[in-house]
């Protein structure tokens, strides 16, 4: 099984994979139907993606669950790892996701 994780913005997500004890970035996606759906090909029927809980969260969601396990929607505010590191990049914030998520330490929304 591999986790990924997504820090999603307003146009894009930054991904991070984490399969198994390597992690790999393989850049962004562009948050539209067409490019979430291209990426949701690329995945796994067992990897379960992990995302942050805003304002596009369910159109993700939506479209990625018919390719992959399982989808988790994540309340950032509960993600005290990633709502209070003093280094925010997308990648940091996408990999914290994934390993969370490995270690069983992500509260679902």
């Amino acid at each position: 099984m591999r986790v990924i994780g997504l820090d999603v913005h307003r146009t894009f997500a930054a991904v991070a994979v984490l399969d198994n004890t390597q992690l790999s970035y393989p850049g962004r996606v562009e948050l539209t139907r067409e490019a979430v759906l291209a990426f949701g090909r690329k995945l796994r029927p067992d990897d379960e993606v992990v995302i942050e809980a805003t304002v596009n969260t369910a159109m993700i969601a939506r479209l990625l669950r018919p390719f992959v396990g399982k989808v988790i929607i994540v309340n950032p505010l509960q993600v005290r790892a990633i709502a209070h590191a003093k280094i925010k990049t997308d990648k940091i914030d996408a990999t914290v996701l994934t390993k969370l998520h490995a270690s069983g330490f992500l509260p679902e929304v």
